[in-house]
């Protein structure tokens, strides 16, 4: 399986297209609204959600949920274009793959940054606003019982 669950509709050519990544463990209010945020950045909003071996090495522990089960919680919210897997080994496969005018990152996402801006030069990085990030955020929420 390629990692693409579903799409609800093709790119219309000249469409601007925004991607947001995310782990998504846990989807909750911040989460569509960063996805809102993000869709009236451009026409065609694409998620990508993070693989559980790359949540790994970065936050140093796994998801709660699946990769599949995050990825199937992102569809069923019906606020993107496409939500699709990242890749593991090589995560700015997406990137070139897709290439989106815009990457639509959350106001806590800051530790891709400065390589999203060296090997992405052309492609504009934008910082979405938190959404009551001390209500909204999943590390928070997957602490509680």
């Amino acid at each position: 399986m390629t990692g693409v669950m579903s799409a609800q509709g093709g790119c219309a050519l000249g469409a601007k297209k925004v991607m947001v990544f995310g782990t998504f463990d846990g989807l909750h209010a911040g989460h569509l609204n960063l996805f809102k945020q993000a869709k009236k950045l451009g026409d065609y909003l694409i998620v990508v959600v993070a693989r559980n071996q790359n949540i790994k090495r970065v936050k140093g522990h796994l998801p709660r949920f699946s990769e599949r089960k995050r990825l199937r919680a992102v569809l069923a919210a019906k606020a993107s274009d496409l939500a699709i897997l990242g890749q593991i080994r090589d995560p700015y496969a997406v990137i070139r793959r897709h290439r989106p005018q815009i990457i639509a990152l959350g106001y806590d996402q800051r530790s891709f940054d400065a390589k999203l801006k060296k090997f992405f030069p052309r492609i504009k990085i934008v910082r979405l606003k938190p959404y009551r990030a001390k209500c909204y955020k999943s590390s928070l929420m997957n602490k509680m019982p």
